[in-house]
């Protein structure tokens, strides 16, 4: 289901709280609304959409990847850009870095531990911000 986006600073700055196997179907969600909004949104989390776990989907190019419980575990070549944001109007300026690893679920519930660089790296970190109550 395609849901609004939440544009509300108040509720967006709220940590979110652990997804578990009934936040499955939040994924399903987050993917249509992303697809709906894919002309200007690159990635997602899950209290963008009015929902406080900690979901996230991020647009990888030939598809999304969605991850429950995403903890970034490794940080590594510190930058400095700017980012917009689909429930913020403008740019800001934020550090993140060049390689992360991050530990999260599948919509399978299967753990996974990978590495990723550059954009897809950036957005996750915006995205896992998010989770943590981090508007930029």
């Amino acid at each position: 289901m395609i849901r609004p986006i939440v544009k509300d600073v108040l509720f967006l700055g709220q940590k979110s709280e652990a997804a578990t196997k009934k936040d499955l179907d939040l994924g399903q969600d987050l993917q249509d609304t992303l697809q709906a909004n894919r002309d200007r949104c690159v990635g997602m989390a899950a209290n963008m959409i009015g929902v406080k776990k900690r979901v996230i989907i991020v647009d990888i190019g030939f598809g999304s990847l969605l991850m429950f419980n995403p903890v970034i575990s490794k940080k590594e070549g510190p930058y400095e850009t700017e980012e917009g944001c689909l429930s913020l109007s403008g740019v800001r300026k934020t550090t993140r870095y060049q390689n992360i690893e991050v530990q999260y679920f599948d919509k399978n519930w299967q753990r996974h531990k990978d590495r990723f660089s550059g954009k897809i790296a950036q957005i996750i970190q915006h995205e896992v911000d998010h989770t943590n109550g981090i508007v930029i």
